[in-house]
């Protein structure tokens, strides 16, 4: 297993700079909407609450865990909605404050996880460092919901690296979810980093690939940006699917944002 201290480090980072965003807001503007349908800034802080707090049940509390599994199982399409309804609805400083007090002590709990150890999810069992990984990803997918809401361009961040690796990573997984047969052959995936260093998966002399902005792939895997929009360029049937289908979170896929 990878050190997760990096990687804890990176959603640290990440986490600190939406915080660093809507900590100034008058509380009025936490009802502002996000362009996640039905959705404000408070839903969108949230949803990361909740999210975190049953990744520290993860961590810390299996049976507890266990319990909201078992809640999530009995309303499967909308429990994460009605989550983030309940908390969306607690007073914006109160909900930052829960926030910041959650957060904290998963990072913490994260690096202390034994070797080996997988952590139960809502999808596969992960090791700490996939976890903290999954939680960045969507720490700045949330995070550029409410960055869109209030018209604030957030600088991209090396933290993207991780977010693409866990899209290359789900390759396979967008095409079963949409019922299609994953591909037998490996892809190349090279991409700019917001750095200029170039970010590359899979073999140099593959047929299908995928080149373009890592930002943008980013933007694709979570479905926060159209295909159309983005500077992502697919050589090969295959690869052109892909990037029509990614998606780098489990669940059904939706209608992207």
């Amino acid at each position: 297993m990878a050190d997760p201290g990096p990687f804890v480090a990176e959603l640290r980072a990440e986490s600190d700079d939406l915080d660093a965003l809507v900590a100034p807001l008058d509380a009025g503007r936490w009802a502002d909407p996000t362009p996640a349908a039905g959705w404000t800034i408070a839903h969108q802080i949230g949803h990361l609450l909740w999210t975190d707090r049953a990744a520290l049940a993860a961590v810390t509390d299996e049976a507890a865990f266990a319990e909201m599994l078992a809640a999530a199982a009995q309303d499967p399409d909308g429990f994460v909605d009605a989550g983030a309804d309940d908390l969306a609805a607690v007073p914006p400083a109160e909900l930052l404050t829960d926030w910041r007090v959650t957060r904290e002590p998963l990072h913490e709990a994260l690096l202390s996880v034994a070797e080996g150890r997988k952590l139960p999810w809502f999808g596969p069992p992960m090791s700490s460092t996939s976890m903290a990984t999954a939680r960045l990803m969507e720490t700045w997918a949330h995070g550029l919901d409410v960055a869109d809401a209030l018209g604030v361009k957030r600088p991209a961040t090396e933290r993207l690296r991780s977010i693409a690796h866990i899209g290359v990573r789900t390759r396979d997984y967008a095409f079963a979810i949409n019922n299609l047969t994953p591909p037998t052959e490996p892809f190349l995936v090279e991409l700019r980093g917001p750095e200029g260093d170039t970010w590359s998966w899979g073999p140099t002399d593959a047929v299908q690939r995928v080149t373009g902005s890592g930002e943008d792939f980013c933007f694709l895997v979570t479905q926060r940006r159209p295909l159309s929009a983005l500077d992502l360029t697919a050589s090969g049937a295959d690869a052109q699917r892909w990037l029509e289908i990614a998606q780098a979170f489990a669940g059904p896929p939706g209608k992207g944002r």
